[in-house]
């Protein structure tokens, strides 16, 4: 777990809300306070150059959306888009940004005493965008530090001028 990490970890002090969802056969979960609105997949419109995972923008009701598929950036289940693709719309930093998920499970409360650090291994992805891990129902939990993770310079979505002033 890195400093940063431990830090926004150690500040779940009381019961926090996530939203989780599956990507593949795995559980995530998402700090529920950054979404705006789940809805359905839409066709996109594409970027040239954009990185794979980057499916294009769509336009929500004046805002241009870039749309994020996570299951191609942490390369876990099989991207397909149908009537059952899922967006969670997110508010990150005052920009919306959509991610692609393969569906939306519950909301869960969590506490500081449910939470695990992640391991430095054995992940799909750069564990500095991990808060922990948690189990529900005999259920393992990833979750995900979706601001660090959204407005990384590795995502591309945020200019570094906007990282510093966020």
């Amino acid at each position: 777990m890195t400093e940063t990490t431990g830090s926004q970890a150690m500040s779940l002090q009381k019961d926090q809300e996530f939203l989780t969802f599956t990507l593949g056969e795995e559980n995530y979960a998402l700090d529920i306070l950054t979404v705006k609105e789940i809805r359905g997949y839409e066709s996109v419109t594409k970027i040239a150059n954009a990185p794979p995972f980057i499916k294009g923008v769509i336009n929500l009701r004046g805002d241009i959306v870039p749309i994020v598929d996570l299951r191609i950036k942490f390369n876990v289940g099989q991207a397909t888009y149908d009537e059952f693709t899922i967006v969670i719309v997110l508010h990150i930093h005052n920009r919306i940004v959509g991610i692609v998920v393969d569906g939306v499970s519950d909301v869960v409360s969590l506490n500081k005493d449910q939470l695990r650090p992640p391991p430095d291994f054995g992940v799909a992805f750069d564990s500095r965008y991990l808060l922990g891990l948690a189990t529900i129902n005999e259920q393992m939990i990833i979750l995900v530090d979706i601001n660090e993770l959204i407005s990384s310079e590795e995502m591309g979505l945020f200019s570094s001028h906007e990282n510093d002033v966020a």
